[in-house]
């Protein structure tokens, strides 16, 4: 069984961000995540990236999980942010990006975040509950 994700969007591409928007979906080369809000999910998204915490980062690097590549990312803050949270302190992020099929995270057609079961494990030992989840019917990639 395989699981699409919908994870907590909490922001956006920050100044600094190095995209080619010609194609689409867009390819960030580099990617600054601009907080405007932050309600604690490890898995967040911002069209087409998804990025984790450096605690989930961690994990999926000590694990057996295939597919994928992990890189440290730059995180800025909204002045909304500043006003809606004054006291939070924002982890390290890193962007998750997919390989393809054949591993444990890949693309759906739809450009949602697919995972394995191996990597929805995982991922229930972490913070994910504004991610949305459906299960992946058998004959949709």
């Amino acid at each position: 069984m395989s699981y699409v994700l919908e994870p907590e969007v909490a922001g956006g591409w920050g100044p600094g961000t190095d995209a080619d928007t010609s194609v689409h979906p867009p390819l960030v080369r580099r990617l600054v995540y601009q907080f405007e809000d932050w309600l604690g999910d490890d898995l967040l998204e911002t069209f087409p990236c998804f990025v984790v915490t450096t605690r989930l980062a961690e994990a999926i690097r000590k694990s057996q999980l295939t597919g994928y590549s992990l890189e440290p990312i730059a995180i800025t803050t909204s002045e909304q942010f500043v006003e809606r949270n004054p006291r939070c302190s924002l982890p390290d992020f890193h962007i998750l990006r997919s390989h393809g099929d054949g591993g444990d995270f890949w693309i759906g057609e739809d450009y949602r975040l697919v995972v394995s079961d191996a990597a929805f494990d995982l991922l229930g030992n972490f913070s994910l509950k504004h991610c949305m989840v459906d299960k992946l019917p058998p004959d949709v990639k």
